[in-house]
Parts: structure tokens; C-alpha cells; sequence
């Protein structure tokens, strides 16, 4: 990277800033008019020079120049206008001049913050190109949330920067040689002139700048995700190369910084705008002065002594000095940060630019075989990994690589994927070093996975087809306002460096996986998952989420036919009580109070969770059926007793599954909060104390808790006050809440709470597991298995894949490999969070699917269970960082080596 930013800003932006200091000076010239202009007015109409004789006129606006050799040359003898019309003239001159200082000064201050933030969207975009073609060992010796710090926060100070670093001294230097000083009114009635215009800006000024600071907590939550997202791709960088998805990542990030750059663009466009607003307004008052001050000195009202000192004291010159001492304050801040940051993404074994260029054409299979060649390998610490190893596999043929403990296989694996950096020798494919083939070849015809995974924020569907993201192979269609939105971010982003792709686009390779289009992929994503047996998961997950509508109609339509369904096999089967379903006008009695008083679901904030004790509008429903007392009485006595059950257990004792009112964290405030009401009128409990205890009685249900709360009479009231509460709900509420009807689907429930329509009584202790078997038995005779799969897919994994537990994420992982129909496939210990009997059924199936339609990859899996290796074409084996044997199970077996001690 270049180390001086000085010519770094002046490599990419030459004709830029020659342009705007072009228009700087140019600007000088109707600014110095500014100041000229009123010793004209001065001491012509005001203080009639050349008007002396009565009805005497001046031209106005003559243009005779005097030329060298020439002489003289009349153009234009202008107007003919007498003492106050020449007043009048003048001073709407330098009006116009005030607005033409004004506009240049808007265009200078835009033009300067769009080519900043091009060059801060140009340095940001370098840094997270550099990251992508760092070695992956780098990654072992930084932190990810440093270097998504490097970008977001320390290369921020250079966008404000970069317009000003020659434009700024330019401008203020010429202001500090062309300005005047002028300072507040002295006379009183131009000074209450002033006052009116400066109380004008105080009102509307304010006022415009709310956008300001809308737009800049925008900036700031977009940063933040571009912060998160950088993350993201430092922590998985590894499965960015095994899959070649740099160009993906790269269009990703492209996409946010043209966001980025819009709000901030937006955000200079307003924020100058106010400012020429505003120093329009402030100008206004010298050509109040001129015109109306010029009026009474012409009347005897005002001496012309009086009028020059208000005119020469309103403007101060230090100003434009002072700005130039900060301007050279910032470049050296900056200097300093950007020096930082070259250091900070400077590293050795940069991955060429070559090896990740974009490609959309097919790849061809890798028809030679895999071979180590003399290969050495070591850590991070230059500690020796394997020394000197040598094997060829050849394609189709299935290898088992065992290892004893440091023996050198997992480090094998991880050269062969291009994650581990030979110290010595080399990895080969046909003849040719891997190193040097692109990403574009390795990534689609090699796939990797192990047990160290990393899964992207986003959904199921999107992890497992991450794979398959090569390049935009199928342009996405735009129409109207969106094409040309589409057409201005491709300008920008070519004019800041950045590629041109289109995030929308659709990126899956379908033919690298047998399909003619997105018609095809859920069958041959099934297939997969079915082999790492993730579909039941998956299926689970689908159950437990809410859908998006239009997505799943099909399901929505049939709602009322799963319900049906439902009820007829818990009847066949004599169990009709395990589900108890809602009624509008009963209570159901294995619900929480709060589902019984809200009967639907919170579709916002509003009404959600807690925030539903302290609605104003639900606590007048409360008043008014007085159970606004007896449901605080109730809350009081369910924390006593929760308290003297499980104050005393540590946090992690298992009890606390059975608690619903309150977390662990929660009992200390509880407790403190109970002494606090000990012996006080409920009239005396202030709101927020009182919507607390309330809310400990919404998650009671009787036949769990058995506190013995809940009366007859007590249900009857919950459900006149649920009818009271839907009679009036405001309109403000109505979007805030999903009512249970038996007719209808709620969108904001989950597929299964939907499916039930009801809660499983709390007197079958395995009825959750019955009523799931039963539903996935009732989907896949209603042929709606995939519909809920499908649904499933949509479950978002969170960040790094912790919404789901490690045997899922490494399932996912082994899928997502599966799924590229690659001509090696390598297994580096892929499923160490799982069972020895799920590895092996696991395994099976994976060998099974990867010769799915006539495919025959070479498959290289290092083993955790030496057991496994009877199911290889081939077996090798490592100890010590040396390849100690080779051959076929039972050759292997037969000896007297190695590999049979490891099975002994």
C-alpha cells in the first residue's frame, strides 16, 4: 500500500482536485466583488458622488474595457438611473453576489464530501480486498475485531479529510487574502433588523437539522454492519477460499459501501444545504442594511458614519485563519492513522488477484490425481507438522487418513484445502501446485469441511448454498426507479474502485449440482440432507418458526386441514385430552394467564412479553374488571413463594427449567423489590413496581405451577376481560396483536402453535414428543414434509451458527461439501461433536450420496475412529508427522503395524 496518503489522495484523485481548485479561484472573484461592492454603494448613491447636480443619473452596469494599444472600447453604455435607483441596483447586486459566494460554496463543500467518501469507499474496499487475499495463516495472529475496527472506525477520519487536503488551504487561504472584517450591528433599529433575521435562523435552522441527525444514526447502524460483517468474513475466511466466494464477499461488500456512501452523500447534501440556508440568511441583513440603512441616511435619519461602522464590524477575518491551523492539525491526525493502518494490512504471501478473479464459464473436473510432494508442513509457530510426505490419490478412490495423537493428518487435510501454507514441497493437482491454481478451480472442484465451523449470520438455506456462490450468473431484472438507482451504484462504485456486482443477482452454480434451475435445488438439497441426517432437525426448526406468507401459501391454505387432521388421530387414538384447544369464550386451562387474557399474539413491542403489564391501554381493562388487584395479589404471591423455593440454588441448577416466572439473574431485584412492598397499599406501589409484579401472574398456568391460584370464578373474569379488551383496542393496537381464530392462520405464531391451535396438557409428560411425531407423520400424508422443511430452511442461524448446537453446525458444514458435487471431497474430522454410531451412519450415507447420478469423487476423510476406515478403497496412516503405512484395510489389518494398534 502506498504510505503517504498525500499521494496516495492525489494517485486517484488528481483531476478531481485540480477541478475544484479551478473553481476555487474562480470563486475568489465574485467574493472579492462582495466586498468591493459596498464602498460603491457607499460612496455613490448614499453619499451622491456623481449625483451632485438635481435629476442627475449614472449608467449603470457600462461596459467600456480600456485595452492595451487599443484604446478604449465601447460595448454596452449600460442603464441610466438616478440616485436611488442606482441604490436600489447595487444593493440587489450584491444580493446576487451573495448568492453566487452561497452556491459556490455549496457546490465546493458537496463536491469535496462526494470525493471523500469515494476515497473512503475506495480505502475501505482495499482493506477488505486485502483481508481476502490474506494468507490464512495471518488469521492466527489477529483478531477479527480488530480488524473490522482498522476498517470501520480508524480509516474514518480520511473521508473528511481527503476533500479537504488540497481544496481546504486553497479556499481559505484566498478568503483570509480577499475577506474583510465586519462584527454585530451598533445601530439599534438595523441591529433589531439583525435580531429578526438571526431569531429566523434559530427557529428553522434547528428544525432542518433533525434530518442531520437522522442521518447520521443511519451511518451509524450501517458502519456497525459493516463493522459485524467484516467480522463475519475474517472469522470464516476459510471457507471464503475452500469455496471461492471471495467475488461474492466482495459484491457484498461493495453493496454496503454503496449504502453507506448514499446516507453519507445524502447526509453532506443536507448538511450543506442548512449551511447555505444559513449563511444566506446571515447576508440577508447587509443588504437589509444597504437598502433600508442606505434609505435613512438619504432622509437624515442616519449619518453615513453611523451606516459604514455597522457595515465594516458585521463580518470577522480571523475565522478563515483559524480554520486552516485545524485543517493543518488534521492532516497530520490523519497521516498518523493511515501510517497505522498501512502497517497494520501489510503481510507477507498476499494471494495474487489473479487467483480469485471472477468466473463465470464452468470449470472442468480435475481429471489427474491429488499428490503430496515431499510435503512439510508447520504451525504458527514454526513448530514441525509433517516432514516430508509423500501419496498420490487418484480420482473416485475413497482414503481414510488415520492418525495417532499429533500425528500430522488434520494438518495434511487442511494443505490439501490451501488453508495451511507448505514450509517445504507442495500439494498438487494433475501435475500443477495447488497454490497457483485459481480459487475459481479449487473452490468448485475441491470441497472442504471439518470440525471447526464457521456459519455466516443469516438463514439454513443460505449456509448450506454458500458453496455454490461463485459469480452473478443470472442478472437480476430492474424496472423503473430501481434500474436507475441500479445504474448510478454501478457509476459510483466503478468511480471508487469497487467491482460492479450485483448482490441481487443470483449466484448459485445450479448446474455444478445437477439442477436446471431453483425449480430443482430443494430436491437435491433434500438428498443431502437426508445423508448427514439433519433433516428431522431441520423439520423441528420449521415447526418451531413463524413463516413468511407469501412464501408458503400453500401451507397457510391448508392450515384448517392439518388442524382437522390432528384432532382425528388424537381421537382415533383416545388421546383427545393431550391437546387442549382455545375457545373465544372459555379458558383454557394449560395456557399462561397472559395468552389467556391477550388470546393471540403480540405481532409487535407493544404487547409483547412484559411491555403488556405496563400498556396503559390493557391496564384500564384491568381497572375496570378489577383484576388489576387481585392479579398484583397473585403476582406477589407466586415471587414469595418462588423466592423461598429457589433463591438459594446456584444458577445452573437444573430447578431453574422449571422456573417461567423470572430468570436467575432476575431473583436478586425481586427479592429487593419484595422487601420494598412489604406492608404497602397497593394504591401507594408505583406503576412500574406494580406492571413487575403483574407480570409474574401472566406466566402462571395451574396444572404446571400448582400453586393453587386460579378459582373458578378468577377464569371466568380472565375472560371477560379478554372480550372488554378486544371490544375497544384502540386502532393504534389493532396491527400490534393476532387473535386466535379457529379459521384463520396467525402469521405470527409458529407452524406448529398454529398445527395445535391449543396447549398440550402438562399431565402427559411425554406429550410434546407424541404430538411431534404424530404432526410429521400427518405432513408427510398430507404430502407437506417439504413445505415445513422448506420453512425450516428460512430458520436464521445467528452469528457464527449459535442458534444451532455444534453436531447441527458440523452437519451443516458436511452438507454444504456434499452439496458441490466436487472431484475431491475432504473430511477433516467433520463430526467430532457427534456419537461414534451417528459418525458412522454419517459416513455411510455421505459415501452413498456422493455417488448420487453416476458421480464418482475421491472422497479423503480423516478418521476420529480408526473403526471406520474398513467402509475406504484405502487406508493411510500418519504418526509422528511421517506417513508410517498405506494399503487397503485388510492388508493393513493383516500386519503388525500402526494402524492395528490404533484399533486395539
Amino acid at each position: 500500500m502506498e504510505p503517504s496518503l498525500a499521494r496516495y489522495i492525489w494517485s486517484h484523485t488528481k483531476r478531481q482536485q485540480l477541478w475544484i481548485v479551478v473553481i476555487v479561484v474562480l470563486s475568489m472573484i465574485p467574493y472579492f466583488l462582495s466586498f468591493d461592492l459596498p464602498k460603491l454603494i457607499v460612496n455613490g448613491p448614499i453619499q451622491g458622488g456623481g449625483f451632485e447636480a438635481p435629476g442627475a443619473t449614472q449608467p449603470f452596469m457600462e461596459f467600456s474595457p480600456d485595452l492595451p494599444f487599443i484604446g478604449e472600447i465601447h460595448i454596452f453604455s449600460g442603464f441610466e438611473l438616478t440616485r436611488e435607483g442606482m441604490l436600489v441596483a447595487l444593493s440587489l447586486v450584491f444580493l446576487l453576489l451573495v448568492i453566487i459566494n452561497g452556491l459556490f460554496k455549496f457546490y465546493i463543500n458537496t463536491y469535496k464530501g462526494r470525493l471523500g467518501e469515494r476515497m473512503l469507499r475506495r480505502i475501505r474496499f482495499e482493506l477488505v480486498d486485502r483481508v481476502l487475499r490474506f494468507p490464512p495463516q495471518y488469521f492466527k495472529r489477529v483478531k477479527s475485531a480488530e480488524v473490522a475496527s482498522l476498517v470501520k472506525d480508524e480509516v474514518e477520519p480520511l473521508g473528511g479529510f481527503i476533500g479537504d487536503a488540497f481544496v481546504q488551504p486553497a479556499l481559505l487561504g484566498g478568503q483570509a487574502l480577499t475577506a474583510m472584517l465586519f462584527i454585530m450591528v451598533q445601530n439599534f433599529w438595523l441591529g433589531m433588523m439583525a435580531f429578526a433575521i438571526v431569531s429566523v435562523q434559530i427557529v428553522l435552522i434547528p428544525q432542518m437539522r433533525k434530518r442531520l441527525l437522522r442521518l447520521g444514526r443511519e451511518r451509524q447502524i450501517t458502519a456497525r454492519a459493516l463493522s459485524g460483517r467484516v467480522g463475519e468474513i475474517v472469522d470464516g475466511i476459510g471457507t471464503v477460499h475452500v469455496h471461492d466466494t471471495s467475488n461474492y464477499e466482495r459484491a457484498d461488500i461493495a453493496a454496503r459501501l454503496g449504502r453507506i456512501f448514499k446516507i453519507r452523500y445524502d447526509l453532506y447534501q443536507w448538511k450543506f444545504l442548512v449551511k447555505f440556508l444559513n449563511n444566506l440568511l446571515a447576508q440577508v441583513t447587509p443588504f437589509l442594511f444597504y437598502l433600508i440603512g442606505g434609505y435613512l441616511v438619504l432622509r437624515g435619519r442616519l449619518d453615513v458614519g453611523q451606516l459604514v461602522a455597522v457595515i465594516t464590524a458585521y463580518k470577522d477575518l480571523p475565522g478563515p485563519l483559524k480554520e486552516l491551523i485545524d485543517w493543518d492539525q488534521a492532516r497530520q491526525d490523519v497521516q498518523v492513522k493511515y501510517a497505522q493502518v498501512v502497517e497494520q494490512f501489510s503481510a507477507e504471501n498476499l494471494i495474487e488477484p489473479e487467483i480469485q478473479t471472477v468466473r463465470y464459464e464452468p470449470v472442468g473436473a480435475l481429471s489427474g490425481p491429488l499428490a503430496a510432494v515431499n510435503l512439510s508442513l508447520a504451525d504458527d509457530g514454526g513448530a514441525t507438522l509433517v516432514e516430508r510426505v509423500s501419496f498420490e490419490i487418484h480420482p473416485g478412490e475413497t482414503v481414510a487418513i488415520v492418525s495417532t495423537t499429533a500425528g500430522g493428518a488434520e494438518a495434511v487435510a487442511e494443505a490439501i484445502a490451501r488453508l495451511n501454507r507448505p514450509e517445504g514441497g507442495k500439494v498438487t493437482a494433475g501435475g500443477v501446485d495447488l497454490l497457483e491454481l485459481p480459487e475459481a478451480v479449487t473452490g468448485r472442484r475441491m470441497a472442504y469441511a471439518s470440525s471447526d465451523v464457521f456459519l455466516f449470520h443469516g438463514s439454513l438455506r443460505d449456509n448450506l448454498l454458500y458453496g455454490l456462490k461463485h459469480a452473478p450468473l443470472r442478472p437480476a431484472t430492474y424496472e423503473g426507479g430501481e434500474a436507475e438507482l441500479r445504474r448510478w451504484n454501478i457509476e459510483e462504485a466503478r468511480k471508487a474502485g469497487n467491482p460492479d456486482f450485483d448482490l441481487g443477482s443470483d449466484w448459485i452454480d445450479y448446474g455444478a449440482i445437477g439442477a436446471s434451475g431453483p425449480q430443482d435445488l430443494f430436491a437435491v438439497v433434500r438428498n443431502v440432507l437426508n445423508a448427514v441426517v439433519l433433516s428431522q432437525d431441520i423439520l423441528d426448526l420449521g415447526l418451531r418458526s413463524p413463516i413468511e406468507p407469501k412464501r408458503h401459501k400453500a401451507l397457510i391454505d391448508r392450515v384448517l386441514e392439518l388442524r382437522n387432521a390432528l384432532r382425528a388421530r388424537l381421537e382415533e387414538e383416545g388421546l383427545s385430552e393431550l391437546v387442549v384447544p382455545f375457545e373465544p369464550g372459555a379458558y383454557n386451562k394449560e395456557a399462561t394467564i397472559g395468552e389467556n387474557l391477550l388470546f393471540g399474539v403480540a405481532a409487535g413491542p407493544a404487547l409483547a412479553d412484559k411491555a403488556l403489564a405496563a400498556n396503559p391501554y390493557f391496564l384500564s381493562i384491568l381497572r375496570r374488571t378489577g383484576l388489576g388487584r387481585t392479579l398484583y395479589e397473585m403476582g406477589l404471591e407466586i415471587a414469595e413463594q418462588a423466592l423461598e423455593l429457589f433463591a438459594d440454588l446456584p444458577p445452573n441448577h437444573p430447578f431453574f427449567q422449571q422456573l417461567a416466572f423470572m430468570t436467575p439473574e432476575e431473583i436478586p431485584a425481586y427479592e429487593t423489590l419484595l422487601q420494598k412492598l412489604t406492608n404497602k397499599p397497593f394504591e401507594a406501589v408505583s406503576p412500574a413496581d406494580r406492571a413487575m409484579i403483574v407480570a409474574l401472574s401472566f406466566a402462571y398456568i395451574e396444572p404446571r405451577h400448582r400453586f393453587g391460584l386460579l378459582s373458578e370464578d378468577l377464569m371466568e373474569r380472565i375472560v371477560e376481560a379478554r372480550n372488554l379488551f378486544h371490544q375497544g383496542l384502540p386502532r393504534e393496537l389493532r396491527g400490534q396483536i393476532e387473535r386466535y381464530d379457529p379459521m384463520t392462520y396467525i402469521t405470527a405464531a409458529s407452524v406448529m402453535d398454529n398445527i395445535l391451535f391449543g396447549r398440550i396438557g402438562h399431565n402427559h409428560p411425554d406429550g410434546p414428543e407424541r404430538i411431534r411425531a404424530i404432526v410429521t407423520e400427518i405432513l408427510e400424508t398430507l404430502d407437506l414434509h417439504d413445505e415445513v422443511l422448506d420453512v425450516g430452511l428460512d430458520f436464521n442461524v445467528g452469528a457464527g451458527g449459535r442458534r444451532l448446537t455444534g453436531g447441527q453446525r458440523q452437519k451443516v458444514d458436511v452438507a454444504r461439501a456434499l452439496l458441490k458435487r466436487a472431484d475431491f471431497i475432504v473430511l477433516n474430522r467433520p463430526l467430532a461433536a457427534l456419537d461414534q454410531r451417528a459418525q458412522g451412519q454419517i459416513l455411510r450415507n455421505v459415501l452413498e450420496e456422493a455417488r448420487r447420478g453416476g458421480h464418482s469423487p475421491a472422497v479423503i476423510w480423516v478418521l476420529s475412529n480408526p473403526a471406520m476406515a474398513a467402509m475406504f478403497d484405502r487406508v493411510i496412516v500418519f504418526s509422528a508427522g511421517r506417513l508410517v503405512e498405506d494399503g487397503t484395510h485388510e492388508t493393513l489389518l493383516a500386519g503388525n503395524g500402526i494402524f492395528k494398534e490404533l484399533l486395539s
